[in-house]
């Protein structure tokens, strides 16, 4: 019975071992796949998640092997002295025979100092252009990062990138970002990451082991706030102040930017508009030849003429013109009192700035303006300021000969002559009661002290001679305005 209800079994192993293979090679081919894709995010292969690991790296921009900033000196109007120190340097990079035999060392570093605006970091181009030598540009911003201690490690591999190629050129632009004076503040935190940074710049620059053939150029406007070491010999070795254009700089800027515009044929007195212009930066200019291109375009002019010029000019300095505001019969006639106030007192007091025009049609945040060319001169005389003050107040004192009281309208007149009479007392000594004393602080570290330097007694003098000052102005105002009346 039992024998017959035995079932025989018999067992067959398919062969199947090439599949199970092929599913293991998958099986890690997948997974190397997604290691490669994610370590290829993490080390900087684009990406939010990318540069991790390439964030120490130098993130400076290379000009070399013909690539160029198609900007030489040539390019480069006025600022005739700072353009023959740069170009001894360039020079210097090119043929530094003729310097070593004389037993001259290669300058470490120039340092552009200068307003914004004036041509600082068109010069830096200019190098580049001219100097065959790799150029390394960047700005002083580019070595602070979120994660402790990359700047300096960038600053480091900045500098291995520059010693590989040397003779090169390291260009920082606003390096205050990075080279502001160290301070003495315990709570700045333990790891201050700008000290750091600046710290590996000092090293690099000049420390123990000097690197040679590599010449920093940096450019700031707040030349006051660099730490001193940054600033000395060995490190930085010359400072190039690239100032204001002068009349002649300004008619040679203006002669570049003249060029693409098409001008009207009978040609634009270059002179007229440099004299136009005074106090005005590169940048400025450069601002002014393109408004005007745009006013003659808004008019449908087939060239620029000498109004277009004219139109840019007062744009730029005192804002749009707007023909649609609503301002009353009264209003206007204030304004239009106010203004000839200020042009008639100008007219009449000897060392004011001469008049150009005067208008009561509203441009930007003002209702009327007049308009003056001061003559640029470099030092300015107590009589001088005087007559500045007198014809500032000039409308103010014009309103109350006429209507017997006054507006708010002249806050920014206000604003002006106060500035300028505390600056004849605190900073210049032109006040004989507070004497040959200033208390102008040009190292720029009076700001962050708490108290004044001077007592309360000396105060209440400077504040009692500022307003002195500043009251019999306005009573000189008023009395060639009542004298001149008609």
């Amino acid at each position: 019975e039992a024998d017959r209800n035995k079932v025989d079994l018999d067992f067959q192993y398919p062969d199947n071992w090439g599949r199970e293979v092929l599913n293991w090679v998958l099986f890690f081919g997948v997974m190397i796949l997604i290691w490669v894709f994610v370590m290829r995010r993490i080390g900087g292969g684009g990406g939010p998640g990318g540069q991790i690991f390439n964030i120490g790296k130098s993130r400076a921009q290379v000009f070399e092997g013909g690539k160029s900033t198609d900007v030489n000196f040539n390019d480069v109007a006025g600022l005739a002295e700072a353009k023959e120190e740069l170009q001894e340097i360039v020079d210097f990079l090119k043929n530094p025979k003729r310097y070593t035999d004389m037993g001259a060392k290669i300058p470490k570093g120039a340092l552009l100092v200068g307003a914004p605006g004036t041509g600082k970091t068109l010069l830096a181009k200019a190098i580049a252009g001219e100097a065959s030598v790799p150029f390394f540009s960047l700005s002083g911003s580019d070595f602070v990062e979120m994660f402790v201690g990359v700047g300096a490690s960038r600053v480091r591999d900045l500098f291995k990138q520059a010693k590989e190629k040397a003779p090169s050129i390291i260009f920082i632009d606003e390096i205050d970002a990075i080279g502001r004076a160290r301070g003495r503040n315990v709570n700045m935190g333990a790891n201050d990451e700008r000290e750091n940074t600046l710290n590996q710049l000092l090293t690099e620059m000049d420390g123990f082991g000097t690197n040679s053939g590599v010449i920093l150029i940096g450019a700031t406007n707040r030349a006051d706030v660099l730490d001193r070491a940054l600033m000395r010999p060995g490190r930085f070795d010359r400072q190039i102040f690239v100032d204001m254009p002068d009349l002649k700089e300004r008619m040679e800027i203006l002669q570049v930017h003249l060029k693409p515009l098409k001008i009207d044929t009978s040609g634009i007195d270059v002179e007229f508009l440099a004299k136009q212009t005074p106090g005005f930066s590169g940048a400025d200019i450069a601002n002014i030849c393109n408004e005007a291109a745009l006013i003659a375009v808004r008019k449908k002019k087939s060239s620029v003429d000498k109004q277009d010029f004219l139109d840019a000019v007062d744009r730029v300095i005192g804002g749009l013109e707007k023909k649609n505001k609503i301002i009353t019969v009264e209003e206007k006639k204030a304004i239009a009192y106010h203004e000839a106030g200020h042009a008639t007192v100008s007219w009449l007091v000897e060392h004011a700035s001469p008049l150009v025009k005067v208008t009561i049609v509203p441009r930007g945040r003002s209702l009327g303006a007049a308009w003056y060319l001061p003559d640029e001169r470099h030092l300015t005389t107590t009589e001088q300021m005087l007559d500045e003050i007198c014809a500032a107040l000039g409308g103010r004192a014009a309103e109350y000969i006429m209507y017997g009281k006054v507006s708010t309208g002249a806050l920014s007149d206000l604003e002006k002559v106060t500035k300028q009479a505390t600056a004849m007392v605190t900073m210049y000594g032109l006040n004989d009661r507070v004497g040959n004393i200033s208390y102008y602080d040009s190292s720029g570290q009076s700001e962050y002290s708490f108290g004044k330097p001077y007592s309360e007694h000396t105060a209440r003098m400077i504040d009692e001679e500022v307003s002195k000052t500043i009251e019999e102005q306005y009573v000189r105002a008023k009395k060639i305005l009542t004298a001149n009346k008609d």
